[in-house]
């Protein structure tokens, strides 16, 4: 479970307006982190929404133009991810983690 790496994760149960469904999610968080924790930090990612940097970043992903949705980062349990689906490309990594540095007020 390496930051970067992409796994289909299981969002439900949601409440309000957070993402929800089965959908792939990059994961974050420092590998090490990843290792040591029952949890991961992912952010989800979605075809149907448009890119609107730095909330949504567009990346590729499995195979397509995806968007990151950087201000629905969270938390989930190891259990809720499904499969491992792939690796975001250095760039795309990159890009998202820009998003977040600016969504979450990093300098």
């Amino acid at each position: 479970m390496a930051r970067g790496e992409v796994y289909w994760v299981n969002l439900d149960p949601t409440q309000g307006s957070e993402i929800r469904k089965r959908r792939p999610c990059v994961l974050v968080g420092a590998t090490p982190i990843n290792h040591a924790r029952r949890t991961v930090v992912v952010v989800p990612l979605s075809t149907s929404a448009k890119p609107n940097p730095p909330l949504t970043i567009s990346i590729q992903c499995l195979g397509q133009p995806v968007v990151a949705v950087c201000d629905q980062i969270r938390a989930v349990h190891k259990s809720r991810l499904l499969e491992a689906a792939g690796r975001l490309a250095k760039k795309d990594l990159e890009a998202l983690a820009e998003g977040l540095k600016q969504v979450l007020v990093l300098s």
